[in-house]
């Protein structure tokens, strides 16, 4: 039988509470240790703000937010895998390569989602 955290009986307001606190720690972190979520949230700050000023419907400006927000989102999924692999083993080995640049796919991925949702919304 697998071995359960601590944490994990905490249920009810406790549980939410605590749910946020990791939740706001895993933001600091991530943009205290990590140099491109901070370039991202820079970009988020930069472009969330602009689609305000921007001759688009409500649908197409919720799809462009969206866009970008799902950049950090993928991340700080990829910030979490990196750190994982680099906790199991520093050492070079194809499998934690794989999943580093997997990681590194999807997030340019995100980007290239947000280039194309931004086009469409403001060439339709």
């Amino acid at each position: 039988m697998s071995e359960e955290s601590p944490f994990k009986g905490k249920t009810g307001l406790r549980r939410v509470w605590n749910a946020l606190n990791y939740s706001l720690a895993g933001l600091r972190a991530a943009y205290a240790c990590e140099d491109a979520f901070r370039q991202e949230v820079l970009l988020s700050l930069l472009l969330i703000p602009a689609s305000f000023f921007l001759p688009v419907t409500w649908v197409g400006r919720a799809l462009m937010i969206a866009s970008v927000l799902l950049v950090l989102i993928v991340e700080l999924i990829n910030s979490a895998i990196e750190a994982a692999v680099d906790r199991v083993s520093l050492d070079r080995h194809h499998l934690s390569k794989r999943a580093k640049d997997v990681g590194s796919a999807a997030v340019l991925l995100a980007l290239v989602n947000v280039a194309f949702v931004w086009g469409c919304v403001l060439l339709a």
